[in-house]
């Protein structure tokens, strides 16, 4: 690599003119908000705001429809932003002369939270909504996504979040677009303290300031709010303080602007009011608003909680009511918000008067209840060998980013709480500091959604296998089953992402039982060949986030590097991988109900094939096969099966069912979102039977 000595004539060029883009964001409501606050401006005039009182409970009533539907949901976030939020948007839609979105950019890299932006829009009846739209959020029905999309929701999304620290650099370029094309726009990004710990956002901390100071952007307004905790609990006590890093904002330019009582409206609606008109007056310096808030705050539960009730406390609408209460204290509830509660309320009772006269109508009939097959999340048995591992003298370490509850490696932590760190919300660093712990001798094992272990980790993954500093990763809630938080959420091109990575070795399996025998055999595995001199491999262990059956069939064996074949017959080859394994079980099921025989195969090592097994079941079945995966179907575990079988000269015909180059959304229940895109039983057979010309 040299540096760059050529000489170039300078080509002369019409003026530099940006696309003509119309903005598909919803107009400047032409109201006041229906439930209201009032506050003084700078110049002491009364202005009109949403009521934060109302947005936290609104959040809480929107959160128990999607609860009971299935999915999960947030509350701590959102109750912290609401006296932000309120104060932004009074802001930009008192905006005259224009639309709003003609002066102001808003981006909300505070993903979690975005259910408190719906339920002040709604507020303010933006975008033709109502209290009622709220009552489908996250639904599938709904574009009112558990993360903000703009490929589902243009007229309230400019840029879609969810992965935390994403949205600040898309808004520095907003800005650079705008002072590039000479718009009167200010662009304002409001953010969290746990996504302050990404690379991506602390990169755009340093970028902001340093390329305004050279003239390069519009006006930048930064909002954080700090609160000190994260979705598994405080920052400082897990992590470590990021006091330091907010005392350095202004060290690399920003003017900052500090509102102690975050959760004060007065206080935060001149603080951004003042942030704005300094950013207008002098654009070479953004400003940064660093609010100190609560998460959780207007519950006392929430507020005490060491996670702030980051997800939803509540499980149905049992105790609605006495939230609604409290939200307001000393004041009366809103009549159409203690009437939504109280229907909720009804509901849960109903449901409840309905389950206690179902079993007494059992037991009135001598009806013993179904026995049900033991069912576990796949990733418990990833923390089980972990934690057997560790127990027979193997250097098992965990590195974490702050979802170990989600991901499982939770048990080994809390089995051995001095063999684990975790390094903030911050996956590239969890991986790269793995890869350090590889080299130390120690035998990592990193965690996170999917989403992120392959987007933000992938140049660690990289790099770690470059390095000979192999690692094993638990990457959980991989495609459409992190269904509730929707398409930002949902890794649908995890093995294409990662398959083609040297030394790694790709792992999908269906239960927990397997799941434990395939780790505890790449453990032993690490270890045999890091003691015998040799570089080793990484293991990246793909799995979901609902429950299913510890094993698919008695007496399972999980010998290392082979296919499962689950059942034999002679007419078709159904293979799945993964959590969609169950669905070829289900369709071998259908087609035999039909006369077809089918082998049905598990598939878990997806990008080392296993030729014996596969190869052989497909000759035997005329080259017919089918696949299905919860994965895009360009460069999944289809079209590495197929790619395989071809180089082995095994003559076939597949069909492969996947996702064809689309995004998710939200929806309460993965199950929902196979259906919608043919990952089904049904579909699966259908598809056999027309290779079958049947």
């Amino acid at each position: 690599m040299a540096a760059d000595t050529s000489v170039v004539k300078p080509v002369e060029a019409p003026p530099l003119a940006a696309l003509k883009l119309k903005s598909k964001l919803a107009t400047t409501p032409k109201g006041t908000p229906k439930f209201s606050a009032r506050v003084k401006n700078g110049a002491g005039a009364e202005v009109t705001l949403g009521d934060p009182r109302a947005t936290r409970a609104l959040v809480a009533l929107m959160d128990v429809h999607a609860v009971v539907g299935g999915a999960a949901c947030h509350w701590g976030g959102p109750a912290a932003f609401a006296e932000i939020m309120a104060s932004i948007h009074g802001i930009m839609f008192a905006t005259t002369g224009r639309e709003w979105h003609e002066a102001f950019n808003f981006t909300n890299d505070a993903g979690h939270c975005e259910n408190g932006v719906y339920a002040l829009r709604a507020n303010y009846g933006f975008d033709g909504m109502t209290l009622d739209s709220l009552k489908g959020f996250r639904s599938i029905s709904s574009k009112l996504t558990g993360h903000g999309e703009s490929h589902l929701n243009p007229e309230g999304v400019l840029l879609s979040n969810g992965p935390l620290g994403s949205t600040l650099p898309a808004a520095q370029g907003l800005a650079i677009g705008d002072k590039v094309a000479q718009r009167d726009r200010v662009t304002i990004c409001t953010i969290s303290d746990g996504a302050s710990m990404e690379g991506e956002a602390k990169e755009a901390y340093a970028a902001i300031p340093g390329l305004a100071s050279k003239g390069r952007l519009n006006p930048f307004v930064l909002v954080i709010s700090d609160n000190d905790t994260k979705l598994s609990g405080r920052i400082t006590k897990d992590a470590f303080s990021m006091a330091p890093s907010f005392n350095a904002m202004a060290a690399l330019g920003w003017n900052v602007i500090p509102v102690p009582h975050g959760n004060d409206l007065q206080e935060v609606y001149l603080a951004i009011e003042r942030a704005i008109a300094a950013a207008k007056a002098n654009p070479n310096q953004p400003v940064c608003v660093e609010c100190k808030t609560v998460k959780g705050y207007g519950i006392k539960a929430t507020e005490e909680n060491s996670a702030g009730g980051h997800g939803f406390p509540l499980a149905n609408g049992e105790k609605i009511i006495d939230w609604m209460t409290e939200l307001f204290k000393n004041d009366t509830v809103p009549a159409e918000l203690m009437t939504w509660a109280q229907h909720l309320r009804a509901d849960w009772e109903k449901s409840e008067a309905a389950k206690k006269a179902k079993a007494a109508a059992a037991a009135a009939a001598g009806t013993p209840a179904p026995v049900k097959p033991k069912t576990d999340k796949v990733q418990s048995g990833l923390a089980r060998a972990a934690v057997k591992a560790a127990t027979e003298g193997l250097p098992v370490y965990s590195i974490s980013a702050d979802v170990q509850g989600s991901t499982g490696i939770s048990l080994f932590q809390k089995s051995f709480p001095d063999r684990f760190i975790e390094v903030g919300i911050a996956e590239s660093n969890m991986i790269s500091t793995g890869a350090g712990l590889s080299k130390s001798g120690f035998i990592p094992i990193v965690d996170t959604f999917g989403q992120f272990g392959v987007t933000k980790g992938n140049l660690p993954l990289t790099m770690a296998a470059l390095s000979q500093a192999p690692v094993i990763a638990m990457f959980s809630h991989v495609g459409f089953q992190d269904a509730a938080d929707g398409a930002s959420h949902q890794a649908t091109t995890y093995f294409a992402a990662t398959s083609a990575i040297p030394h790694t070795v790709v792992i999908a399996p269906s239960c927990a039982d397997e799941a434990e025998s395939l780790m505890y055999q790449a453990i032993k595995q690490f270890a045999a060949d890091r003691a015998a001199g040799k570089d080793g491999n990484s293991y990246l262990f793909f799995v979901g986030r609902e429950n299913y059956p510890l094993t698919w069939i008695e007496g399972a064996q999980y010998p290392w590097g082979k296919a499962q074949v689950l059942s034999t017959g002679s007419d078709v080859v159904l293979i799945g991988c993964g959590v969609l394994v169950n669905k070829a079980i289900e369709a071998g099921k259908l087609l035999a109900a039909k006369g077809v025989k089918a082998t049905v195969i598990s598939n878990p090592f997806v990008n080392q094939v296993d030729l014996e097994s596969i190869g052989a079941a497909v000759k035997a079945c005329g080259g017919k096969v089918v696949t299905i995966e919860d994965h895009q179907v360009l460069g999944g575990m289809g079209a590495q099966v197929s790619h395989a079988l071809s180089n082995a000269g095994i003559p076939h015909v597949m069909k492969s069912l996947g996702i064809h180059n689309e995004f998710g959304q939200s929806a309460y229940m993965a199950e929902e979102l196979y259906v919608k895109h043919g990952l089904t039983a049904p579909k699966m057979a259908e598809a056999a039977l027309a290779l079958l010309g049947k």
